[in-house]
């Protein structure tokens, strides 16, 4: 038996709780689910149903993906991974959190809207990317002088933040691969060229009832 990931591989709250799972190598049963489809499963869970979700093996329920990785992060063996990832710092927790939370409101909120921006008619695309840019403005600036975010060691920030300024480099990649980004797209590089990342992204079917579950080892 396995903790139960409901998660749908695009998502960038999904992925970046893959990422950390992975990271740290629990094992978990990934129930794929197609959006416009939800499995019975995870409808009667009751209340939201968005992924990612995990269901722990006392039955605990993780309904964010930060929720999932804090669960991880507790229960991972490897505590040094677990130290360079998420320092006992408080001051340097609260600083990662700061950079989580703007990401997570501020830029989540303009990518939206940049990336269904006809769903958005009050301004054109070019407004939305501009609102956007001011936190990848502010990242270049922050990476051009350290490798991540906080130093020379990746920690929970960049992979919280990555898969969401990868969501915005495909909205227009001609855009993207021509703006004056040097250091955000180096840094962006390094999570896109990771075995993790490779390993998180591999295509699962849909499950449902029924289906065999499928244990991933998330082996690197």
């Amino acid at each position: 038996m396995f903790p139960v990931l409901y998660s749908f591989r695009r998502c960038p709250y999904a992925i970046r709780a893959r990422y950390v799972l992975a990271l740290l190598g629990i094992k978990v049963c990934l129930r794929e689910v197609i959006l416009k489809s939800k499995p019975q499963a995870l409808l009667n869970l009751g209340g939201r149903s968005s992924v990612p979700q995990l269901i722990d093996l006392d039955n605990a329920r993780y309904p964010e993906s930060l929720d999932i990785i804090h669960w991880a992060l507790s229960i991972a063996k490897d505590r040094h991974q677990v130290m360079s990832l998420w320092p006992d710092s408080l001051v340097q927790r609260n600083k990662m959190l700061a950079w989580i939370n703007y990401n997570d409101i501020f830029f989540k909120y303009w990518l939206d809207r940049y990336k269904y921006a006809d769903r958005f008619p009050e301004f054109d695309v070019n407004y939305y990317r501009q609102k956007a840019e001011v936190f990848l403005q502010r990242l270049d600036k922050r990476l051009s002088r350290r490798v991540f975010i906080f130093g020379d060691q990746m920690s929970l920030a960049d992979i919280a933040i990555f898969p969401f300024i990868r969501q915005f480099s495909a909205v227009c990649p001609i855009w993207f691969d021509s703006a004056d980004y040097p250091y955000l797209k180096r840094w962006l590089k390094v999570f896109l060229d990771s075995e993790v990342f490779n390993v998180v992204m591999v295509k699962y079917p849909a499950w449902d009832e029924g289906k065999e579950e499928i244990v991933v080892p998330w082996s690197l």
